[in-house]
């Protein structure tokens, strides 16, 4: 028996247009809220979220944006809850563990990577679009760092359309880990792993498969296998809105240095090393952020029309 078998389905509740997407068999693309909730400012945030929802329509798919509110798993927010979910400062970041106790307390909760993994897996949905997946942090030989989401997508059947991982990470390590649980890492217009911020991290991609009937026909194969578990979809920021490398590694590293200083660890490292690399590029990583968000949207609406036609 597995988790949807036993999985209650009145605590997940579907936006009049994601229920009509599915009823009608149209192609669903899974969006997280930490990114609304954690990851961007006010305003920005909110409209950011409203303009990736709308090229994922442009792109013929319907977007589905992941979060719990009032007790339920929400699967597509109203203009409302997107608003409620940009200016709540309370709002829980939620990972696996944290799911059961947003549901069970009314708490306003955010789906990280993990949870709108597991969410859209419980909706029925195969594609999922963020900015960067988390990964093992710096220093993690001593601290045991490691993000959730990298264990998710070793466990749950859901497709990762992001920038890579974030840069603030050891993505050496990242890449390490996933090989060690059999998560495929599959790069789109390059060979080498996204960098978030950057194009090109140095680290190769397990394959690249650029057309999105190719990565569909790679994804079938592979839970045609039983093989369980997700895939990472590695998109590259567009050149125009990359980073120079030097530059945000110095960024990365006073940022780093500065949050230790602080004794700032757990959940709140990453919220918090954004925020810092937000203000001492002067918003340019808020813009380059947006940009590849933006970008990952277009990739990932193309990966589920592509699923629904293999």
């Amino acid at each position: 028996m597995n988790t949807q078998d036993r999985f209650d389905a009145t605590l997940i509740d579907f936006s009049p247009e994601a229920a009509a997407a599915r009823a009608e068999g149209r192609p669903l693309v899974a969006l997280e809220s930490t990114i609304i909730s954690h990851g961007m400012p006010y305003p920005q945030n909110v409209q950011t979220a409203r303009e990736v929802e709308a090229i994922v329509r442009a792109h013929g798919a319907v977007p589905a944006t992941i979060a719990v509110l009032d007790g339920k798993i929400r699967v597509g927010l109203n203009d409302a809850q997107l608003e409620l979910l940009g200016q709540s400062p309370d709002a829980m970041k939620l990972s696996r563990r944290d799911l059961p106790y947003a549901l069970a307390t009314g708490r306003i909760g955010a789906t990280t990577v993990a949870a709108t993994m597991i969410c859209a897996r419980l909706a029925g949905i195969e594609v999922f679009v963020t900015g960067g997946i988390g990964g093992v942090h710096r220093g993690a030989e001593t601290s045991f760092d490691i993000s959730a989401d990298l264990q998710e997508l070793a466990r749950t059947p859901v497709a990762v359309v992001c920038a890579g991982a974030k840069s603030i990470l050891d993505l050496a390590l990242t890449l390490e880990y996933l090989e060690t649980h059999g998560v495929p890492v599959l790069s789109v217009g390059q060979d080498n792993f996204a960098a978030f911020y950057t194009r090109d991290s140095g680290l190769k991609a397990d394959f690249r498969i650029d057309a999105p009937a190719e990565q569909a026909k790679f994804l079938r194969a592979k839970w045609a296998l039983g093989l369980g578990g997700g895939a990472v979809i590695s998109n590259p920021v567009p050149a125009e809105h990359a980073m120079p490398k030097a530059v945000i590694d110095g960024f990365i590293a006073q940022a780093l240095a500065e949050a230790d200083a602080q004794g700032i660890s757990g959940k709140a490292v990453t919220p918090y090393l954004l925020a810092r690399i937000k203000d001492l590029s002067g918003g340019a990583s808020l813009v380059t952020n947006i940009a590849l968000v933006k970008h990952n949207a277009v990739v990932g609406a193309a990966l589920a029309r592509a699923l629904k036609g293999s």
